[in-house]
């Protein structure tokens, strides 16, 4: 049985901030840059509150079963909501995608390198 790597995100906006978590969050931004962006399985939290109030967690996982996607996308939300409980943060319009990386079409260099090894 093989390995599959799961992609999860994890999007929402922030509710209810009050004006001392709106300027710690602001405080913390360079952390949360979208240029810092990456899945990882601890998670990245990713926003720009001077923007708008929304965010992006990004999570990674591994999994035996195309079915194991579903309790990783489960544990990713749970931890996302603990992130932002612990922290007083409220929230709302949580959602979330993932993504078996063993079912994503292959991208140009991929399928270069492909025929290059069968060749």
């Amino acid at each position: 049985m093989t390995t599959r790597t799961f992609r999860i995100t994890v999007r929402g906006t922030f509710d209810g901030l009050t004006d001392a978590q709106r300027a710690a969050l602001l405080a913390d931004a360079a952390e949360h840059d979208t240029l810092r962006a990456a899945f990882t399985p601890e998670g990245t939290l990713t926003y720009d509150i001077a923007a708008r109030p929304a965010f992006v967690f990004r999570f990674s996982d591994t999994g035996e079963e195309e079915e194991d996607i579903l309790e990783a996308t489960e544990q990713a939300e749970a931890a996302a909501k603990a992130w932002l409980t612990e922290r007083g943060y409220g929230f709302k319009h949580l959602r979330c995608t993932a993504e078996d990386l063993s079912q994503a079409p292959m991208g140009k260099r991929q399928r270069r390198a492909a025929r290059s090894n069968g060749a």
